[in-house]
C-alpha cells in the first residue's frame, strides 16, 4: 500500500504582465500613496532629527538621554523606510 500523501494543488496568483496598464484610477491612488509616504516619512525623520538637537536648541525634556537618542533613531529608521516605501510605488503586488 502507498503511504505517500497526495499532492497538494499549486495556487498561483496571476502577475500583471508588461503590457497591462494600470487603470487611471490605480495610478492615481499610487500617486497619493507615495506623496503620503514622502510626507510622513520626511515628518518623522525631521522629528527625529529635532529630538537629537533639541538641547541645542534650548528644549529640554523630562526622559533621560539613552531614550531620546534611542526614540530619535527609531524616528530616523522609520522615517527613512517610509520615504523609500514611497518612491518604490510597489502598492498592487
Amino acid at each position: 500500500m502507498d503511504n505517500e500523501a497526495p499532492e497538494e494543488p499549486e495556487y498561483k496568483i496571476p502577475e500583471r504582465t508588461e503590457s497591462e496598464k494600470p487603470s487611471g484610477r490605480d495610478r492615481l491612488y499610487a500617486m497619493r500613496r507615495a506623496i503620503m509616504d514622502y510626507g510622513i516619512g520626511f515628518l518623522i525623520m525631521g522629528f527625529g532629527i529635532f529630538l537629537l538637537i533639541a538641547p541645542k536648541l534650548g528644549f529640554s525634556f523630562s526622559i533621560d538621554d539613552l531614550n531620546r537618542y534611542l526614540f530619535s533613531g527609531l524616528c530616523l529608521l522609520y522615517g527613512a523606510y517610509r520615504a523609500y516605501r514611497g518612491s518604490r510605488k510597489d502598492y498592487f503586488k
